[in-house]
């Protein structure tokens, strides 16, 4: 049977113990029931959403026993754990879980489904799926343009393709964070960009050198910088931060100390005020409602 989910991701922190689950589906309205039922019936589910084709799972490591009842709570996650470089995800529910995870087989990053119970009909489905082990890495940039030239959102666009034609990991998603509209200093629309990638192990420390160089090579700024997040969300004091930087200028000092604070590494391309704009994108990479909004419509 051909596959009908595409991709396949398990983005783990084992410190918090969470795995942030993302899977790609050619039926993307469709998946709302799914979700729906998922987060109803799964113990271990802390948040489900969608975005377009990806339904996103934010889920503890662990087993809990489902109680599935028809219509109600029809489908969920039982169980998450983690083997050395491999997730384990297994499924369960009336019906159609059996027949789920056969259509999970062959996804790309999948390197196993099976089925427990087979299910169908009125009866129950179960099924593990395993994928590699990845981490969450975000990046913030800003300041690639000039007055006369360039565009921040399309250099950084064109990054995270290459990133991922490298085959250091997948490119996950990319968000236009707009900042304070009346800077001074601002090149035109005023935004910083974040772009969001699941890394393989080996390379969860290595991405930032790939991407400093192909910033240094075609950015159009004195002014370029990046900042790294490792982690699955951004903490609150990114969050706020950012939306200050939403209100009004902040200081460079500031936006280092954010930083500090967080764990963030604060990279100089070609200079240091870039670093405002990239550590204020890290704030809002995740929550993709607001990173659009001018002041007036926070």
């Amino acid at each position: 049977m051909k596959a009908l989910y595409k991709r396949i991701i398990a983005l783990v922190d084992e410190p918090l113990k969470r795995v942030e689950l993302i899977e790609e589906h050619p039926c993307p309205n469709g998946n709302e029931w799914m979700i729906y039922q998922y987060k109803r019936t799964s113990p271990l589910i802390i948040s489900a959403w969608r975005e377009g084709n990806k339904h996103h799972f934010l889920v503890k490591i662990g087993k809990e026993r489902l109680n599935l009842i028809p219509s109600l709570a029809a489908a969920g996650i039982e169980e998450v754990y983690v083997e050395g470089d491999r997730v384990h995800i297994i499924h369960a529910g009336l019906a159609g879980a059996g027949v789920g995870v056969e259509l999970r087989k062959g996804a790309e990053n999948v390197i196993e489904a099976k089925i427990i119970e087979k299910g169908g009909g009125s009866k129950l489905g179960k099924g593990e799926i395993v994928t590699r082990k990845m981490y969450k890495v975000i990046v913030g940039i800003d300041d690639t343009d000039t007055k006369d030239e360039g565009a921040t959102w399309l250099l950084a666009h064109k990054i995270g393709l290459e990133i991922e034609k490298m085959g250091l990991g997948y490119y996950l998603d990319h968000t236009t964070v707009q900042l304070y509209p009346k800077n001074p200093e601002k090149t035109q629309n005023c935004v910083s960009i974040a772009l969001s990638f699941a890394v393989f192990p080996e390379y969860r420390y290595k991405i930032c050198k790939s991407i400093k160089k192909l910033l240094k090579e075609n950015t159009l700024s004195d002014n370029t910088a990046m900042a790294i997040y490792y982690g699955l969300f951004p903490s609150k004091s990114l969050k706020l931060f950012a939306l200050k930087a939403k209100k009004e200028i902040v200081s460079l000092e500031e936006a280092k100390l954010v930083a500090l604070r967080n764990n963030v590494d604060v990279i100089e391309i070609t200079g240091e005020k870039g670093i405002i704009g990239a550590v204020a994108a890290l704030g809002l990479a995740e929550h993709h409602n607001i990173a659009p909004k001018l002041p007036e419509d926070l």
